[in-house]
Order: structure tokens, then C-alpha cells, then sequence
């Protein structure tokens, strides 16, 4: 349990942080990148010194995790970044049509599953910086079967989005396991 302190302090202390605090100036690029980079560190951040525990629900009947937000995210990154922007055949890691919430319903305190879930995680992310970095402006466009054709920025500002709503769950989920809070 941690010592209390009010919810807008740091969740660790500030020189043990990962996040850094990004420009506050610069190209839409940059800024989007960092906002995105801060929102995935974050929830690394939120996640961070549990196993089996990422698998902890947050209320019944809710299937709702950590480790499910964790394989929920896998698969979002790989749905706007390999799908939709590199056209890439790269089904959901996760889910399926058969089990569209597998994401969370798979989420069970097994560590084979929990170290899966990061390997896609982390391997999503790194896909989708790379495609970022080497995409010669935001405006470049795919196609997705929801919205229609969509950009770079609009995907990348849809990221920074989810990440930030399912951080916001990510805070209570990670309260409720072991009383950790800050932003």
C-alpha cells in the first residue's frame, strides 16, 4: 500500500519517471509523437511491478484489466498502423469475430499469457513508431472498413485518445490492486 498523497501527484517520484516531459513547442509531428509516446508510457507506467495481478478485474461482471487494456491497446495499434495505414493482412492478435472481446476475456492471471501480452504490445508499438517516423508527411491516408479513408494525424490523434481513456481506467484498476495512484 502506498502512503497517501493527493490523486495529481506523480505516480513515482519524479526522478524515476520514464515519461519525460516533451516539447511544448515544435511540429505537429513532434508533438503528436510525444503526446502519443507519453500515453503509452504511461500505461507501461500503470502496469509496471505486477504478473498474474494484471489479470485482476475490476468489478463483476466486468471483464475489465489491466492486462486486458494491455492486449486491448496490442490490438488497437495493430489495427490503425499495420491494417489501416500499411494495408497490411495482420488479423487482431486477441480478439476475433467469434470472440470479439477476447482481448479481456483472455486476459487470466497465467505469466505465459501476461508476457504474450507484452511481447504484442511492445512489438505493436514499435511497428507503429517505425511507420510514423518514415511516413513522409501526416496526410498520409488509409482506409478503414469504420471511418473511410483516414490520415496519419487523424490516427494519430485518435491514438492519443484511446490511450487516454483507457489510462483513466488504468488508474482505478491499478488503485484497486494495490492502492497506487497518481497521474
Amino acid at each position: 500500500m502506498t502512503t497517501p498523497g493527493r490523486r495529481a501527484e506523480m505516480f513515482v517520484a519524479a526522478d524515476r519517471d520514464p515519461r519525460v516531459l516533451g516539447p511544448a513547442t515544435g511540429t505537429e509531428r513532434t508533438l503528436l509523437v510525444d503526446f502519443l509516446a507519453a500515453q503509452r508510457a504511461t500505461l507501461e507506467l500503470k502496469c509496471s511491478g505486477l504478473e498474474a495481478e494484471l489479470s485482476q478485474r475490476s468489478v463483476a461482471p466486468s471483464t475489465l484489466s489491466l492486462l486486458g487494456l494491455l492486449r486491448h491497446l496490442a490490438d488497437v495499434e495493430r489495427r490503425w498502423f499495420r491494417q489501416v495505414m500499411a494495408a497490411q493482412d495482420a488479423p487482431p492478435r486477441f480478439s476475433s469475430p467469434s470472440d470479439p472481446d477476447g482481448d479481456f476475456t483472455g486476459a487470466v492471471p497465467d505469466l505465459s499469457v501476461v508476457a504474450e501480452a507484452w511481447r504484442a504490445w511492445r512489438s505493436e508499438v514499435a511497428f507503429a513508431e517505425d511507420y510514423v517516423a518514415e511516413a513522409p508527411h501526416l496526410d498520409v491516408e488509409g482506409h478503414d472498413s469504420w471511418r473511410g479513408t483516414v490520415s496519419l494525424r487523424w490516427v494519430l490523434v485518435h491514438m492519443v485518445e484511446e490511450y487516454a481513456r483507457h489510462n483513466g481506467h488504468a488508474d482505478l484498476l491499478r488503485e484497486r490492486i494495490d492502492g497506487a495512484t497518481g497521474v
